[in-house]
């Protein structure tokens, strides 16, 4: 028995009447999405969106990081991404404990010291999205390329409010 059992029997069951195949990868509607790995997020749905509609970025706490730049550049010059939507929660764990508490307890779990870990907690979550957006706004491969929206999505509503 393997440890992932359950899941490729999931994937053998998915696979067996699979039809997005043939799909070129681009964003059909031109959409891509930076938002939080959180699992009370379904970014396709939240969006009226389907298989193939976008792009999606997803981290801890929904932030604009290097790697999600990069992602963002390939999009809007490769993928058709015309709009980019960053969206962070509410009820986030990256805006609601401190850096040192979350060391402490990955570091109570793993049974090791997590002093050194950084998790790229969020103090201020609206004045963090602005600048997050900045971030996309003024990259000088994205800029004028690309409409970019800041936005929270409510886990207990499921409503975006636009913020930026």
């Amino acid at each position: 028995m393997s440890d992932f059992d359950d899941l490729m029997d999931a994937n053998k069951a998915f696979a067996a009447d699979f039809d997005l195949g043939g799909f070129d990868g681009k964003a059909h509607a031109g959409i891509a999405l930076v938002t939080c790995m959180d699992s009370r997020i379904d970014p396709l749905r939240m969006l009226g969106l389907k298989h193939g509609d976008a792009k999606i970025f997803r981290n801890p706490g929904g932030r604009v990081t290097p790697q999600a730049l990069e992602a963002l550049v390939l999009g809007v010059h490769l993928l058709n991404v015309q709009r980019v939507l960053v969206v962070p929660h509410t009820r986030c764990a990256m805006a609601s404990a401190s850096e040192e508490e979350l060391r402490v307890k990955v570091g109570a779990s793993a049974g090791t010291d997590a002093s050194w870990q950084s998790f790229g907690v969020v103090t201020d979550q609206l004045d963090q999205l602005r600048q997050d957006v900045a971030k996309v706004r003024t990259h000088p491969l994205i800029g004028e390329r690309a409409k970019v929206g800041g936005f929270l999505y409510d886990v207990d509503t499921g409503l975006l409010t636009q913020h930026v």
